[in-house]
């Protein structure tokens, strides 16, 4: 069955460094759209990052922009978010998200989602 395993979450000072991991199976990794989505308490789950299929293209929210990085590796199905510089409004829980998308219909999976916190 499909699954996405993020890990690498926790604690970190402001203006430290986190590296998110998801590990996917189950499915033909590589033809799907990876991305990083949080959500912190009381707001709504919004996206962070998103790196096309093959990785030629990547996209980013405008609050991580220069800070966070998105990378993939097709041999290893796994999808990493390199999180710099952390402020304490980054916190939430992060969430894995693969993407495959028809004419006729889109293939969407989530993970079960990581806690970051940042905070001194």
């Amino acid at each position: 069955q499909v699954q996405l395993v993020e890990s690498g979450g926790g604690l970190v000072q402001p203006g430290g460094s986190l590296r998110l991991s998801c590990a996917a199976s189950g499915f033909t990794f590589s033809n799907y759209a990876m991305s990083w989505y949080r959500q912190a308490p009381g707001k709504e789950r919004e996206l962070v990052a998103r790196i096309t299929d093959i990785g030629g293209n990547t996209n980013y929210a405008d609050s991580v922009k220069g800070r966070f990085t998105i990378s993939r590796d097709n041999a290893k199905n796994t999808v990493s978010l390199q999180m710099n510089n952390l402020k304490p409004e980054d916190t939430a829980v992060y969430y894995c998200n693969a993407k495959f998308s028809t004419t006729f219909r889109d293939w969407d999976y989530w993970g079960q989602g990581i806690q970051v916190t940042v905070s001194s």
